[in-house]
């Protein structure tokens, strides 16, 4: 539940809707998604941008995560004026995430009394491979789109016909996104503005040696804010290039299987495993 009377909203009820993940070719991602975390995305077909194409792999809990490239002949100008178009160019792997309040309008004026800038409804939609439409709005959060606040979205045609194209699920061994992970410059100006644009209280603190990054996660949430351990590293790296932004995500186990699955504690007191980051070209993880 949004709480914009009371100026909060729970770290618990910050709802993916779906995380995106960039990049020039979607064939050439889609092939790694698959050879490295055994998750087959749906085409889901050419944003009306005259830029980008997608497609996605979709959760029993209804977040999905968009693999998002340039299209095929796309117009160039088009592709410049795109607001990920770093992203897409350099092959960035996460870049953004999307959060779906129930009330729309009511979420963008709690944000805005929060001293957030947030941008009026934009219009956007794509036509599905099946010829089915879909028409929605976005509004950005902050000064960039989705990369550091997430951006909301509001469906005009039923939201299951963006998440589902087939009908259903697309993946049932994960249940849905569980973490978004952001790669911050300061982690403690970083903590102070989700605190006093969320309500968040104070975050769970530990470091990961898989991302080499001190972590602050607003528990429990989807949030977590990252920090280079080391100067020299490849998140620093990541940062420079291409500032604060999402570099990892975590999926959630899908534990109505059955399938007993043990992961080592070893990420703030659970299990985290990694996906091959080498194979993938980005940082995927899972958790039980």
């Amino acid at each position: 539940m949004w709480l914009a009377l009371a100026g909060i909203v729970s770290a618990q009820e910050l709802r993916v809707d779906h995380v995106t993940v960039a990049g020039r070719d979607l064939r050439a991602m889609q092939k790694a998604l698959e050879s490295a975390a055994f998750l087959t995305p749906q085409y889901g077909g050419p944003h009306s941008n005259h830029a980008t194409e997608m497609s996605l792999v979709s959760f029993p809990d209804g977040s999905y995560l968009e693999l998002i490239a340039i299209q095929p002949n796309a117009d160039p100008k088009a592709v410049a004026a795109h607001e990920w178009h770093k992203f897409l160019e350099g092959d960035a792997g996460p870049t953004s995430w999307a959060v779906r309040p129930t009330d729309f309008p009511g979420e963008v004026e709690r944000l805005r009394k929060t001293g957030v800038a947030v941008s009026e409804p934009r219009p956007n939609g794509r036509k599905r491979p099946d010829g089915v439409e879909l028409k929605w709005e976005t509004a950005q959060v902050g000064p960039t789109n989705g990369t550091f606040f997430p951006f909301l979205i509001q469906d005009f045609t039923p939201r299951e016909r963006r998440a589902y194209p087939s009908g259903k699920a697309a993946n049932v061994t994960y249940s849905g996104i569980a973490e978004v992970i952001l790669a911050v410059k300061d982690l403690e100006a970083s903590v102070a503005q989700y605190q006093r644009t969320y309500g968040f209280t104070a975050p769970v603190r530990f470091d990961d040696p898989v991302l080499g990054a001190h972590l602050a996660w607003f528990f429990p949430g989807p949030v977590v804010l990252a920090t280079p351990l080391s100067p020299n590293s490849w998140l620093s790296e990541r940062i420079e290039r291409f500032g604060e932004s999402p570099c990892a995500f975590i999926l959630q186990y899908n534990v109505n299987l059955g399938t007993d699955v043990l992961i080592a504690p070893n990420w703030g007191g659970r299990g985290v495993a990694w996906f091959n980051s080498s194979r993938l070209g980005w940082h995927l993880g899972w958790t039980k």
